[in-house]
Protein backbone atom coordinates (compact mmCIF):
# COMPACT_ATOMS: atom_id res chain seq x y z
CA UNK A 1 0.00 0.00 0.00
CA UNK A 2 1.41 3.35 -1.01
CA UNK A 3 0.76 6.14 1.45
CA UNK A 4 0.82 9.88 1.08
CA UNK A 5 1.13 12.24 4.07
CA UNK A 6 0.33 15.84 3.28
CA UNK A 7 -1.11 19.06 4.62
CA UNK A 8 -4.89 19.06 4.72
CA UNK A 9 -6.89 21.42 2.55
CA UNK A 10 -10.26 23.00 3.42
CA UNK A 11 -11.88 20.56 1.00
CA UNK A 12 -10.63 17.68 3.22
CA UNK A 13 -12.39 18.96 6.36
CA UNK A 14 -15.62 16.95 6.10
CA UNK A 15 -13.76 13.63 5.73
CA UNK A 16 -11.41 14.60 8.59
CA UNK A 17 -14.41 15.36 10.81
CA UNK A 18 -15.97 12.00 9.86
CA UNK A 19 -12.76 10.21 10.94
CA UNK A 20 -12.53 12.21 14.18
CA UNK A 21 -16.18 11.48 15.01
CA UNK A 22 -15.44 7.75 14.62
CA UNK A 23 -12.48 8.15 17.01
CA UNK A 24 -14.58 10.14 19.50
CA UNK A 25 -17.21 7.38 19.46
CA UNK A 26 -14.53 4.69 19.84
CA UNK A 27 -13.04 6.46 22.88
CA UNK A 28 -16.54 6.69 24.43
CA UNK A 29 -17.26 3.01 23.73
CA UNK A 30 -13.98 2.12 25.44
CA UNK A 31 -15.15 4.02 28.53
CA UNK A 32 -12.73 6.93 28.16
CA UNK A 33 -13.48 10.55 29.00
CA UNK A 34 -10.92 11.65 26.38
CA UNK A 35 -12.54 13.65 23.57
CA UNK A 36 -15.93 13.52 25.29
CA UNK A 37 -16.11 17.26 26.03
CA UNK A 38 -16.90 18.70 22.60
CA UNK A 39 -13.24 18.60 21.55
CA UNK A 40 -12.09 18.07 18.89
CA UNK A 41 -14.77 19.64 16.72
CA UNK A 42 -15.11 21.05 13.19
CA UNK A 43 -13.84 24.45 14.34
CA UNK A 44 -10.60 22.85 15.62
CA UNK A 45 -10.10 21.16 12.24
CA UNK A 46 -10.73 24.46 10.45
CA UNK A 47 -8.09 26.17 12.65
CA UNK A 48 -5.59 23.34 12.09
CA UNK A 49 -6.02 23.68 8.33
CA UNK A 50 -5.81 27.48 8.32
CA UNK A 51 -2.64 27.35 10.48
CA UNK A 52 -1.29 24.69 8.06
CA UNK A 53 -0.76 22.14 10.84
CA UNK A 54 -3.49 19.66 9.83
CA UNK A 55 -2.10 16.60 8.06
CA UNK A 56 -3.83 13.68 6.40
CA UNK A 57 -2.74 10.16 5.60
CA UNK A 58 -3.98 8.99 2.20
CA UNK A 59 -4.10 5.40 0.96
CA UNK A 60 -5.47 4.46 -2.47
CA UNK A 61 -6.63 8.06 -3.01
CA UNK A 62 -8.72 7.93 0.19
CA UNK A 63 -8.16 10.00 3.33
CA UNK A 64 -7.78 7.39 6.06
CA UNK A 65 -6.05 9.29 8.86
CA UNK A 66 -5.61 12.69 10.45
CA UNK A 67 -3.36 14.47 12.91
CA UNK A 68 -2.18 17.96 13.75
CA UNK A 69 1.60 18.44 13.56
CA UNK A 70 3.31 21.59 14.80
CA UNK A 71 6.75 22.81 15.82
CA UNK A 72 7.50 24.17 19.33
CA UNK A 73 3.85 24.99 19.90
CA UNK A 74 2.46 23.34 23.02
CA UNK A 75 2.51 25.72 26.00
CA UNK A 76 1.38 22.95 28.39
CA UNK A 77 4.69 21.16 27.79
CA UNK A 78 6.58 23.91 29.62
CA UNK A 79 4.99 22.74 32.89
CA UNK A 80 5.76 19.02 32.85
CA UNK A 81 5.64 17.11 36.11
CA UNK A 82 8.77 15.15 35.27
CA UNK A 83 11.44 16.00 32.70
CA UNK A 84 11.77 15.96 28.95
CA UNK A 85 14.81 14.23 27.44
CA UNK A 86 15.68 17.34 25.39
CA UNK A 87 15.02 21.06 25.73
CA UNK A 88 15.50 22.27 22.15
CA UNK A 89 13.15 22.48 19.19
CA UNK A 90 10.49 19.78 19.00
CA UNK A 91 7.73 18.53 16.78
CA UNK A 92 4.43 17.97 18.58
CA UNK A 93 1.42 16.07 17.31
CA UNK A 94 -2.19 15.92 18.46
CA UNK A 95 -5.57 14.55 17.38
CA UNK A 96 -4.33 11.30 15.84
CA UNK A 97 -7.20 9.37 14.29
CA UNK A 98 -7.50 6.55 11.75
CA UNK A 99 -10.73 5.77 9.89
CA UNK A 100 -12.55 2.89 11.61
CA UNK A 101 -12.35 0.58 8.60
CA UNK A 102 -8.53 0.89 8.66
CA UNK A 103 -7.90 0.40 12.40
CA UNK A 104 -5.60 -2.51 13.21
CA UNK A 105 -3.69 -2.36 9.92
CA UNK A 106 -0.61 -0.55 11.27
CA UNK A 107 -1.57 2.80 9.79
CA UNK A 108 -1.18 4.80 13.01
CA UNK A 109 2.42 3.50 13.06
CA UNK A 110 2.74 4.62 9.43
CA UNK A 111 1.52 8.08 10.45
CA UNK A 112 4.04 8.21 13.32
CA UNK A 113 6.81 7.36 10.83
CA UNK A 114 5.62 10.18 8.56
CA UNK A 115 5.78 12.56 11.54
CA UNK A 116 9.35 11.39 12.24
CA UNK A 117 10.24 12.07 8.60
CA UNK A 118 8.68 15.55 8.91
CA UNK A 119 10.82 16.23 12.01
CA UNK A 120 14.01 15.10 10.27
CA UNK A 121 13.18 17.20 7.19
CA UNK A 122 13.03 20.19 9.54
CA UNK A 123 16.30 19.11 11.28
CA UNK A 124 14.48 18.57 14.56
CA UNK A 125 15.41 15.50 16.59
CA UNK A 126 12.67 15.59 19.24
CA UNK A 127 9.05 14.54 18.92
CA UNK A 128 6.78 15.15 21.90
CA UNK A 129 3.20 14.05 22.41
CA UNK A 130 0.71 13.24 25.11
CA UNK A 131 -2.31 11.05 25.61
CA UNK A 132 -4.99 10.21 28.11
CA UNK A 133 -4.08 7.72 30.84
CA UNK A 134 -6.67 5.24 29.53
CA UNK A 135 -5.86 5.43 25.80
CA UNK A 136 -4.44 1.92 25.55
CA UNK A 137 -3.92 1.91 21.75
CA UNK A 138 -1.87 5.14 21.88
CA UNK A 139 0.09 4.03 24.96
CA UNK A 140 0.92 0.80 23.10
CA UNK A 141 2.08 2.75 20.03
CA UNK A 142 4.33 5.00 22.09
CA UNK A 143 6.01 1.95 23.66
CA UNK A 144 6.23 0.03 20.36
CA UNK A 145 7.78 2.96 18.48
CA UNK A 146 10.41 3.91 21.05
CA UNK A 147 8.82 6.89 22.80
CA UNK A 148 9.93 7.42 26.39
CA UNK A 149 7.53 8.35 29.17
CA UNK A 150 8.67 11.71 30.58
CA UNK A 151 5.96 12.69 33.06
CA UNK A 152 2.58 14.34 33.23
CA UNK A 153 1.20 17.47 31.59
CA UNK A 154 -2.22 19.09 31.79
CA UNK A 155 -4.19 19.72 28.60
CA UNK A 156 -7.54 21.49 28.92
CA UNK A 157 -7.44 20.91 32.72
CA UNK A 158 -6.97 17.17 32.30
CA UNK A 159 -3.83 15.17 33.20
CA UNK A 160 -2.05 13.50 30.30
CA UNK A 161 0.89 11.14 30.00
CA UNK A 162 3.70 12.91 28.14
CA UNK A 163 6.14 11.12 25.84
CA UNK A 164 9.19 12.03 23.81
CA UNK A 165 11.17 10.30 21.09
CA UNK A 166 14.66 11.52 20.26
CA UNK A 167 15.64 10.90 16.65
CA UNK A 168 19.08 10.55 15.10
CA UNK A 169 19.46 13.48 12.72
CA UNK A 170 22.15 11.60 10.75
CA UNK A 171 19.68 9.02 9.39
Amino acid sequence: MAHQFRKAFPSDASRIWEILQQAIFKRKKEGSNQWQDGYPNPEVIKKDISKEIGYILITNNEIIGYCAVDINNEPAYQKIEGAWQTNGDFVVFHRVAIAKEYIGKGLASTMFKCIEHYALENTINSIKADTNFDNAPMLYLFKKLGYRYCGQVHIRNSPRKAYEKVLNLKQ
